[in-house]
């Protein structure tokens, strides 16, 4: 199977243009977009870690859209797979 280009342009249309897509990403944001933890020692640092991790899909999805949008990030390119 052969894999074609995802673009910024596919971002928006299925998670800013298509309804369902919207509601996808608004949960996910409440899910995974939290804050750091500040107390506990090493286990709120391995929390804030995961936490991290989590967020960090969220907003590579909501810096494509913005792309899309024309909007100016300062996201760093990764490669895909």
């Amino acid at each position: 199977m052969t894999r074609g280009t995802v673009t910024p342009e596919m971002y928006a249309r299925v998670f800013e243009n298509h309804a369902e897509g919207a509601l996808i990403l608004e949960d996910l944001a409440r899910r995974f977009h939290r804050p750091a933890k500040l107390e506990g020692g090493i286990d709120a640092i391995i929390t804030t870690y995961h936490r991290e991790g989590a967020r960090s899909v969220v907003d590579f999805i909501v810096n494509q859209c913005n792309k899309a949008n024309g909007v100016e990030t300062d996201e760093l390119e990764q490669p895909q797979p």
